[in-house]
């Protein structure tokens, strides 16, 4: 076999290996989606419960690259305290190595039969969860048939002099050659930002005889460093808090290796005494990997609380509030579509709150006397119409990019129902404010209101704002029950908007109103009545009605 040949295939094992994690990571997630989506929205600064989410979500997903990403998205969106962020990372840490002992499996030759039994299963499978089941074997069977392909390429190069000159080299007999290993290790994983690969790659290379246990050793500590700097490069344009995260995930690890440097010789002597003689050459450096992260957790988890206030005082707050954008959205959270649907759902949220407030300022308004404004009031209505407008651009431009991905049918179903929630919301921002234009025009006109037509405005108003505040609530709940009793408020505001509008009629016969205010009285009836509307559709929507 020619050097090509064994390059291309090497090269190529590889990316199907990479390939592999990516899908087998997508099929978890999909299957996990709604566990984890609920896992990491109850996480708290508990640290052993926050570190134990972590392991419990990189286990499912695979990746700590992924976790740490979703991690700092989630901490510069403001969703996620430092210490619970850092009790997140220092669980993803013990999760990660999961993937050390898939790779240590003597299974790899069967990796095209896994892949062809998960590939029959997923094309001709019509039950959507056994799809995504079948995915994530396809991707565990790529995994497998990549690492075949890189064992069974690099083992005729075992009786080459030279390549074995080469990887002596690579020897951590001395303080140098520990430090040596460590940075080959650390830079080729920040190149393939990759763990998971080059953990693959050291196993592989000591499976063929290239490299013993205490250099393997020696390259996955130095690995462990590599890694950070996919949260390292995430950190980059967020927030202060956010930072911090990427700079304890670094420190933490450089702390554990420096500590194991200087130890090496012990560490090398307590893992053998630990390890059975006769092992797997394989599953001893899964098992040195696992052992390393444990002890790392251990020793910085009882320090959370001080390792946090050190992250405070090397990256401290900025004098002025830091707001990126004006939704919580980040574009990191796509990686993980169950959660990033989750803060896509709290900015919905978000949107009713705001247009709750902007139906009280409102009421303030509607409920002055003749002649009287308050402009700021007026000003801060049509600011909150603004906001909500570019809200709901962002939440689309989110949710538009996460149904581009590989998702499950319930979290493209939640991302249709949230897309059309924020769509009623920003509509009844807009009518909101043209009650507030239409009560404008009357007073620019010097057109009074009579104190009968006010009350029934304010009569209406409430029903509508109480309205409003129900179906809000009833969407943080998410109540799919609601529809009933949303069809029935919404006919009594309606019986309401028709009892007000026949008592203005009779007094615009009574010549007790003026006709041109009746022209805006009816408007700003029909508007409420709108608004009504645009409610019910949220209930609707939420019921998983149209």
């Amino acid at each position: 076999m020619n050097s090509l040949t064994m390059f291309t295939e090497v090269f190529g094992g590889l990316f199907i290996f990479l390939l592999g994690m990516k899908n087998m990571s997508e099929g978890m997630q999909a299957v996990a989606g709604s566990r984890l989506r609920k896992m990491i929205a109850v996480v708290t600064d508990n640290r052993l419960k926050a570190c134990a989410t972590g392991a419990v979500v990189t286990s499912a997903i695979q990746l700590s690259s992924v976790t740490s990403v979703m991690v700092i998205g989630m901490v510069n969106a403001g969703l996620m305290t430092l210490t619970q962020a850092i009790g997140v990372v220092l669980g993803a840490d013990i999760g990660t190595t999961i993937t050390a002992w898939i790779v240590s499996l003597n299974v790899i030759d069967y990796g095209l039969l896994i892949l062809g039994i998960a590939g029959f299963v997923f094309l001709f499978a019509k039950e959507e969860r056994v799809r995504y089941t079948a995915m994530a074997f396809i991707g565990l069977g790529m995994i497998f048939f990549g690492l075949y392909l890189m064992k069974h390429r690099l083992e005729p190069l075992r009786e080459h002099p030279g390549v074995l000159a080469w990887f002596s080299r690579f020897c951590p007999d001395t303080f140098g050659g520990r430090v040596k290993c460590v940075l080959v290790g650390a830079i080729v994983t920040a190149i393939v930002q990759s763990s998971s690969a080059t953990v693959a790659i050291t196993i592989t290379l000591a499976r063929n005889g290239f490299i013993g246990f205490d250099t393997a050793v020696a390259l996955v500590l130095g690995e462990n460093i590599g890694t950070t700097i996919t949260a390292f490069l995430a950190s980059l344009g967020t927030t202060t808090n956010a930072k911090r995260v990427a700079y304890g995930h670094i420190i933490s690890k450089v702390i554990g290796v420096s500590v194991m440097l200087c130890i090496f010789p012990f560490y090398i002597w307590i893992l053998e005494q630990l390890l059975k003689p006769d092992l797997d050459i394989a599953k001893k450096i899964a098992c040195s990997h696992t052992i390393f992260n444990f002890m790392l957790v251990l020793s910085f988890l009882p320090l959370v609380t001080v390792f946090v206030k050190f992250l405070q005082w090397i990256a401290p707050d900025k004098p002025e509030k830091e707001e990126p954008r004006l939704t919580v959205l980040d574009i990191r959270l796509l990686d993980t579509p169950v959660i990033g649907i989750q803060q896509s759902f709290e900015e919905i949220l978000r949107m009713g709150a705001s247009v709750a407030e902007m139906m009280d300022e409102l009421r303030q308004c509607v409920a002055a006397p003749n002649g009287l404004r308050d402009r700021d009031r007026e000003e801060g209505i049509f600011e909150h119409e603004k906001k909500l407008d570019v809200m709901q651009k962002e939440i689309v431009e989110f949710l538009g990019d996460l149904l581009t991905g590989t998702i499950a049918h319930d979290v493209v179903d939640e991302a249709r129902k949230q897309l059309r929630m924020a769509d009623e919301y920003e509509s009844v921002s807009d009518y909101v404010v043209t009650i507030l234009k239409l009560r404008l025009k009357r007073l620019n006109a010097g057109l009074p209101l009579t104190d009968e037509d006010r009350k029934d405005l304010l009569i209406l108003h409430d029903q509508t704002a109480d309205y409003l505040h129900m179906i809000n609530q009833e969407v943080k709940e998410g109540n799919s029950h609601v529809l009933s009793k949303a069809i029935s408020q919404a006919e009594t505001i309606t019986h309401t908007m028709k009892d007000a509008r026949q008592a203005h009629i009779r007094r615009l016969e009574g010549k007790h109103a003026a006709p041109l205010v009746s022209l805006i009285v009816v408007d700003m009836l029909q508007t409420y009545r709108k608004i009504n509307n645009h409610a019910l559709n949220i209930a609707e929507k939420l019921a998983g009605e149209k």
